[in-house]
């Protein structure tokens, strides 16, 4: 660390070094769930149609799902996830030779080799709720509800599938049978709705587009159907449809009112909502958050933000789906970001950075990269710190580098390319996007900030020099602590210097641990601020302008005189003598480096023409 002190004779000596480091408390709850799910890598999934009947008293599922694909090398026998809790009865198709069902997995073998395939397993049982509840049969005021959350690894505990987000089927069909008086929601457009002689229902849902296992959902229950609509052009409207809970219609109606201002607002931020042709909704569920089902969200609260959170996983999650769930973060801290957006949108930029600026602090509990490294812990995917918090911090950072406009033209190119568009990505997709509108590498960034953990914390020292022209130069060093990956972190840096006339700031690229700049500005500086817009993750010398600590010397010798100014450790030995000499009147300038010192208390004493000065200092390695 290296302090500057100032030496001015008529006098004034100042000196600067404030270091805040803050460590925060750390909160994790281990939640249960299944290992992460191995899939067949030999089969490429078309198309899924899901028939299904719900019973209650005593509650049962009856299943038939068919399930199309490709076997890009040509071969005679594959697997589906299947949970072995439910009972397969059998499995049929023009080529299907023979199947086990065991370990949570149905293996079929066919009767030839092919290159394509078309299966229809019937199966039928309880089925169980992993992770946040995979499959539930509950109730709400004493009416049944019954539903589906089947991310990350839920979805083959009640039909079978390849269970990963990376392989998505071109389209799909859910057909739901439930007694009478309730209604069976879906993904899509609701097609037919049948009568049954049995005193049931049946619904027929359609997706067109191409959706990822875990993604297809269902909700049953006595509700409440509200549309409204979101108008994307003079002649054009999409039919917005709320499933809720009779009871709970009036509390809520007033936010779901504000789904198509957020469809307008990332329709133009992001592009025209990307399930056009089909629908948006909500439709209520038992759990206590949301969940970004495509074309129909299922939500346990309807606050702003979660309505706009989950809104904005249409894009980011559902349009492009991240690979796998190491890569977490592409859908959930773009749905938190999307809060702020949201946010600035419609209250403005102090509400925007208010918003940002606690997510700063709810990052710094982040332990681990925001990568998922063990995807086989249901709560390290769906980590609060991480995933969400660190992961919206990232893209806000990411602003800060690129500006605005090139930010969200990022935006809309990742979730437009054509090789990620209704498809999925990993990291690097995101970053290619980002590099190719920035037009330079951002290795460094992904790197440490996705790859990375933890957060720069940084000490700042400046100083200023009058010259002869009357015009300052601030010298300032910044230092970061020492970290482990990276070791130290690497990013374009903000300092906002008041003079006494104005204020500038100024942008550096911090690349190394410790760096010192120099800028020259025509009026005398007083204070400087690091980071003051909050564009960095970080730990920082305050919050507040950080200010010379000066104190002055009046000497009316117009003769030159003796000035010494010596510093001294707590117990009076003397660490270094840095002036011993006779000075004329004028400004002098001083360079204190405590390389070698130990951190603690030191004193400036500084005499003059029978003037003595003691000033203390706080020395911080």
């Amino acid at each position: 660390m290296k302090t500057v002190v100032t030496l001015l004779v008529l006098l004034s000596l100042g000196f600067c070094s404030r270091y805040i480091e803050t460590k925060a408390p750390f909160y994790y709850t281990e939640l249960s769930g299944p290992n992460e799910i191995q899939t067949d890598s030999t089969i490429d999934i078309t198309y899924y149609k899901l028939i299904l009947k719900i019973q209650l008293s005593p509650n049962y599922i009856y299943g038939v799902t068919t399930v199309n694909g490709k076997m890009p090398v040509p071969g005679n026998s594959f697997f589906l996830n299947f949970s072995s809790s439910m009972t397969v009865d059998s499995v049929t198709g023009n080529n299907v030779a023979s199947f086990s069902h065991n370990y949570d997995l149905l293996q079929i073998n066919l009767a030839s080799v092919s290159s394509t395939f078309s299966v229809n397993v019937y199966y039928k049982g309880l089925p169980g709720s992993t992770g946040y509840g995979s499959f539930v049969f509950g109730s709400h005021n004493s009416q049944p509800a019954v539903w589906s959350l089947s991310e990350p690894y839920g979805s083959s505990d009640w039909f079978p599938n390849k269970n990963t987000p990376g392989d998505k089927a071109d389209s799909s069909d859910v057909w739901i049978t439930c007694p009478s008086g309730l209604t069976a929601v879906s993904n899509g457009l609701l097609n037919e709705t049948v009568s049954n002689p049995d005193n049931t229902v049946t619904y027929k849902w359609h997706g067109s587009y191409p959706i990822s296992s875990y993604l297809i959902s269902l909700a049953v229950s006595n509700y409440t159907l509200y549309k409204n609509y979101f108008r994307y052009s003079q002649n054009d409207s999409l039919a917005l449809t709320h499933y809720i809970y009779p009871e709970y219609f009036d509390q809520v109606k007033s936010n779901l009112d504000e789904t198509p201002k957020m469809l307008s607002v990332f329709s133009e931020k992001y592009t025209l909502y990307p399930f056009i042709r089909e629908k948006y909704g909500h439709a209520q569920f038992g759990w206590g958050g949301g969940m970004e089902h495509q074309t129909i969200s299922s939500m346990g609260a309807f606050s702003s933000g979660v309505i706009s959170h989950e809104l904005s996983h249409q894009w980011f999650g559902d349009k492009v789906t991240c690979r796998d769930f190491r890569h977490i973060w592409l859908n959930e801290g773009f749905a938190t970001f999307s809060e702020a957006v949201y946010i600035e949108a419609t209250q403005g930029k102090d509400a925007y950075d208010y918003f940002m600026k606690s997510r700063m602090n709810y990052s710094k509990f982040a332990v681990g990269s925001v990568y998922v490294q063990n995807p086989n812990s249901v709560s390290e995917i769906f980590d609060t710190y991480r995933s969400y918090y660190k992961g919206s911090f990232i893209l806000h950072m990411l602003r800060g580098i690129t500006g605005d406009s090139l930010f969200f033209s990022i935006l809309k190119t990742y979730v437009n390319d054509t090789a990620r568009a209704y498809n999925t990505a990993a990291t690097e997709d995101f970053q290619a996007a980002a590099e190719r509108i920035y037009g330079k590498s951002l290795a460094y960034f992904f790197y440490e900030w996705v790859y990375g953990e933890n957060y720069p914390k940084y000490s700042v020292v400046w100083d200023k020099a009058r010259r002869e022209d009357n015009t300052y130069d601030v010298i300032i060093t910044l230092t970061q602590a020492a970290n482990t990956t990276p070791s130290f972190f690497t990013m374009p840096v903000d300092f906002k210097i008041l003079t006494k006339n104005s204020d500038t700031t100024v942008t550096f690229f911090n690349n190394a641990a410790s760096q010192t700049f120099t800028l020259n500005l025509p009026g005398e500086p007083v204070s400087l601020t690091f980071d003051p817009s909050n564009k960095i993750l970080k730990d920082k010398a305050g919050d507040d302008p950080v200010e010379p600590v000066t104190f002055d010397l009046g000497q009316n010798y117009p003769n030159p005189f003796n000035v010494s100014l010596k510093v001294y450790d707590v117990t009076g030995r003397k660490v270094a003598s840095l002036v011993n000499t006779k000075q004329r009147p004028g400004n002098y300038e001083v360079v204190f480096s405590p390389y070698g010192l130990a951190s603690g208390v030191y004193y400036y004493i500084l005499v003059s023409g029978g003037i003595t000065m003691t000033k203390k200092l706080v020395y911080i390695r």
